[in-house]
Parts: structure tokens; sequence; C-alpha cells
């Protein structure tokens, strides 16, 4: 069976280094140069392109790659099943969230789950909705929590819960003492907004494109806390998650500046591969949060 060969193959393929791949894999170098070729002699192509300088995989080492990683991550489940016992939860749960859902939402849904099943391993990977999204679709999660939704039409996404959105501001900003604001006031402001690939950031430039607004300048940081500092600092406005605001709102740090008939809301959803849908993990994750958002969407 070739599945160290195509173990071997993956790992040679992400980190485009020989030395590397065998130390990872603890195996001997030689070893893994045997891995290729003999998978290049089944396939009949050659897989990567080699020079002393560069390790390059070849176009039909990209569809091989792809095959590979779904064959390895069918492999894993069928072994986590089989180790399983049949009325206890365990082994290991990988999660992806989005930045806002990582921090602020998911900790109380990993409370619950870890509760409920003592002997699961949990990891997490947080990250934007952009590389979330990638993550479950290259298998290095096997369960992500995104704001808003994807084109992806291989993988299965769900809304879970409705999110309202706010835009902040320091509580010395102009906007801040106004009694009454529209959406006009929102032209030529400075704003600081998360990084392109992140939810809140796309909706921030629906917010902008819908209304026709124009920006006086756009500071972009990828992280909801370093946000928050720049607003309360007076660098600008924001459009951040209620539950990124509220204990800042709470104690006077920013305040919220209410648009006339203007509500800002989107969902967070949940998705992951179909090949993963029987898996018990991910089955018993879900089962958390439609115990904890029942009637949210």
């Amino acid at each position: 069976m070739y599945f160290d060969a195509l173990k071997t193959f993956v790992t040679l393929a992400e980190v485009k280094n020989f030395t590397k791949t065998a130390e990872l894999l603890r195996m001997s170098q030689p070893s893994v140069s045997l891995h290729i070729k003999n998978l290049e002699k089944e396939f009949q192509t050659k897989l990567f392109l080699r020079s002393p300088k560069f390790l390059q995989i070849t176009p039909t080492g990209e569809i091989l790659y792809d095959r590979a990683k779904l064959i390895l991550t069918i492999y894993e489940q069928a072994r986590q099943e089989i180790g399983e016992h049949h009325t206890t939860i365990k082994g290991e749960l990988k999660i992806g969230a989005s930045f806002t859902i990582g921090e602020y939402i998911l900790p109380s849904l990993l409370y619950a789950l870890q509760k409920q099943h003592k002997e699961l391993q949990l990891q997490v990977l947080i990250g934007n909705t952009e590389e979330i999204v990638g993550s479950v679709r290259n298998y290095k999660v096997d369960v992500g929590l995104i704001e808003g939704q994807t084109n992806e039409k291989e993988l299965s996404v769900h809304p879970f819960m409705s999110d309202e959105l706010f835009i902040v501001s320091s509580p010395s900003h102009p906007l801040a003492s106004k009694d009454k604001v529209t959406i006009d006031d929102l032209q030529n402001q400075q704003w600081v907004s998360r990084e392109t690939g992140s939810g809140t950031r796309d909706y921030l430039n629906h917010v902008i494109r819908s209304n026709g607004l124009k920006t006086k300048s756009l500071l972009t940081i990828s992280s909801n806390q370093g946000i928050k500092e720049s607003v309360i600092h007076g660098l600008g406005l924001s459009l951040l998650s209620g539950s990124v605001i509220e204990r800042d709102v709470k104690y006077g740090n920013l305040s919220i500046i209410k648009i006339q008939n203007y509500f800002f809301n989107r969902k967070f959803s949940y998705l992951y591969s179909p090949i993963v849908q029987e898996n018990r993990n991910v089955s018993a994750f879900l089962q958390v949060i439609h115990q904890k958002y029942p009637f949210s969407i």
C-alpha cells in the first residue's frame, strides 16, 4: 500500500525540503527520496522539479496532492472511528474559526463540548474567514466557523447564529456626541478595519459600496484588539461585532454610533467537507452548537 509514500509526498509538497520532510516524519532522507521515486514510477510522471536551489511541484504533482490529502483524511477518519468506543466520544477534533468567532464565541462552545466529552482532544486554528475556508477545503481542520457565507460549492455550509455589528468610535469623536447620526455623516471618515479576507472587512466594504460612501483613509489591522485600541486612541471609526465591543462599551472605552434607520446584521456559519459528515466528533461539536443557539436563525 502507498499510504506512507502519500504521506511523505504531501509533507514534501508542503514544506518543499527533503531534509525537513525527513525530520518531520522521523525517517531518513534516502527513504523520503525512495517514496517519491516509487510514486513517480507508479503514476509514470514527474511529481517535482528539482535543483540545488529549489523544489517545485509539477502540474501532475498538484493533481496528486489534492487527491492524496483526501485519501489521507479518509484513512485517518476510518482509523479514528474504528478505534473509538461505541459509546464514548474521544480522539481528536480540529476546529478552525475566524477571529471574531474564535476569540469571543468559540470558548464557551469548547467549554460545553469538553464538559460533555472529557476524552476528546481539541485543536483550534484561528485565522480570517478566507483562511478558515481554505483550511476546511484542504482538510487541515475537521470543521470551520466563519463570519457570513462562502461560495465553496464542495463544502457544506450552515448558518447557526445571527450577529449584529455596530459602528464604534472613541468617546471624543465628533459623531459620538451627536443626538442623530445619518448614513451621510459617515462620508469622508477615517476607518480602521480588518484585512482583506476577513468577514468583518467584507461586510464593511459592502456597507461602504452600497451606501456610496467615500473614505478619508482606511487603516488595516489584522487583529480585533488592535482595531479597538486604535479606535480608542482616535484613529477613526470601525464596524465591529457586538461580541467584540461589549466590554469596551460597558466601561466607556468605546462609543456606539447609532445610525438612523440602519441596522447591521450578518450570519455566523459552520462548514465542513461532506466526507466528515458522519464523523462522530464533528457531530458532537455540531450538537453543542445547536444546543447553545437553537433559535438564532
